[in-house]
Order: structure tokens, then C-alpha cells, then sequence
């Protein structure tokens, strides 16, 4: 149940308390245990869920991808310049996360996709910020997994709780824009060492901004040394062949 806490000059040191896990609850003096008890429980249901949906996925021979980010990094355009891309040879199926609307989805119509189902997380699931095993199972469920070969999953946009939740996906990838700024490897660990692949978005505005991109690249690798990363701009197609190609597994 540890994790590894990374410092910005590099070092980093173990928890191995079973509260890391769940966040600092040593404010709740009285029902702290209980309240942690309850969390790592419902970890623990969402994780067998999501092996449920994962099983579901291979037997269908399905190859599903959890596609994360902060607001508007570019996940959407990202999925709508890979379907015009790969829609005519691979039957994609998107599984829209958004906390309410479907104006993703909307955005993705006509794009290539072999079928679409939206997950509204206010819509009986409390308005959480992330996409849990329950709420794909029910995604899923709308998608006709026998007749598609890849699945991806756009989760809701957050920097945090995606990467905490398993949901059946094979990989783990996520969209970050240089509009973001070069720290947020180490203000968001966890996601970034959620990642398989990071997809740095919006490099056509590299002449424009005050970015250092080998120190984010520096900073990602201190974070994930085994990630790979893709420079792209889904507005203009830069990197989207070597996306794709990952993409396929």
C-alpha cells in the first residue's frame, strides 16, 4: 500500500502507511480509522469491477485505453483528429466521461467512430470528478463490444482522481498541454506515473509561450522514467501517426 513521494530536487522517500493511500485524515481524530477503512473497501469493489470489465473487454477482443487530462488540454480534438485518422480501418467505439453534458461527444459526431455512449457522472453517480469501474461497466454496457476492436475511454478532466481509479482499461495515457507549465509532473505524481504514454499537446505554440520543454521532459522522467512521450498538436496532425501507432498497441 506505499507509495514514493518524489521531491522537486529529485530525491524522494517510502510510505508505507495504509493512509497514503487514501489522503491525510489525521484531522479526524475520532472516525479516522473507520473513514479509511471505508475508502480502501470501496477501492478494493471498484478494483474487482474493473477486473469484471476488463474481462468483458478481452473476451470481446477489445483493446481499451483510458485517455486522461486536465480541462482543456486537448483530449477531444486529440479523439477527433485520431478517429479521422484511424476510424476507416480500426472499429473504435468513444466512451464519453464528463461530469454533465454531451458536448464531447457532440463535438466527436461524424468523426469516425464506430460508436459512441456518454457517462454523465452527475447523472446518478454523485457529479464525481473521474470515471470509476461502475460508472464504465455502465458505459460499456451502451456500446456493442462484439463489433469493435478498440475503445477509448475520455475520462473527465482532472489532474488527480483518474489516475487513482482502475476501469478495466488496458493502458493508462494522458493528454498535457504546454499551457500547463513545466511543474506539474511533480504537483501531480500520481498521474503522471499513472501514464504509459504522455501525449504533450499543442507544441504549435511552442514560438509563442514561455515554456521550457526540456525541463518538462527532465521532469517527467524524473517522475516516470519509463514513460513514453509524444510531442503533438492535434490541431495541426504533428505526432498524431506516432500516437496512432501506439494507440493500435
Amino acid at each position: 500500500m506505499g507509495r514514493v513521494h518524489l521531491h522537486a530536487d529529485g530525491t524522494e522517500h517510502g510510505h508505507e502507511h495504509v493512509h497514503e493511500r487514501v489522503g491525510d485524515h489525521g484531522g479526524y481524530t475520532e472516525t479516522g480509522s473507520a473513514r479509511i477503512e471505508i475508502l480502501e473497501s470501496l477501492l478494493s469493489e471498484n478494483d474487482r469491477v474493473a477486473e469484471e470489465n476488463r474481462v468483458a473487454l478481452a473476451e470481446a477482443g477489445v483493446r481499451a485505453v483510458n485517455l486522461m487530462s486536465s480541462p482543456g488540454a486537448g483530449k477531444t480534438t486529440l479523439l477527433r483528429r485520431t478517429l479521422h485518422e484511424l476510424g476507416a480501418s480500426i472499429r473504435i467505439g468513444i466512451l464519453e466521461g464528463d461530469i454533465a453534458t454531451s458536448l464531447d461527444a457532440e463535438a466527436l459526431e461524424g468523426a469516425g467512430a464506430a460508436a459512441m455512449a456518454v457517462v454523465n457522472t452527475s447523472a446518478g453517480f454523485g457529479g464525481e470528478c473521474h470515471l470509476d469501474a461502475v460508472m464504465v461497466r455502465a458505459g460499456l454496457g451502451r456500446l456493442p463490444l462484439d463489433d469493435l476492436e478498440l475503445v477509448i475511454i475520455e475520462n473527465v478532466g482532472n489532474l488527480v482522481c483518474p489516475a487513482e481509479f482502475k476501469v478495466g482499461e488496458q493502458a493508462k495515457a494522458m493528454v498535457y498541454a504546454i499551457t500547463e507549465g513545466e511543474e506539474k509532473p511533480f504537483k501531480y505524481p500520481v498521474m503522471f506515473r499513472a501514464a504509459e504514454v504522455v501525449v504533450v499537446n499543442k507544441i504549435d505554440l511552442l514560438p509563442h509561450l514561455e515554456f521550457d520543454l526540456d525541463l518538462f521532459l527532465s521532469n517527467v522522467k524524473a517522475v516516470n522514467p519509463s514513460a513514453q512521450v509524444i510531442l503533438a498538436s492535434a490541431r495541426t496532425g504533428e505526432g498524431i501517426d506516432e500516437w496512432c501507432a501506439w494507440l493500435k498497441g
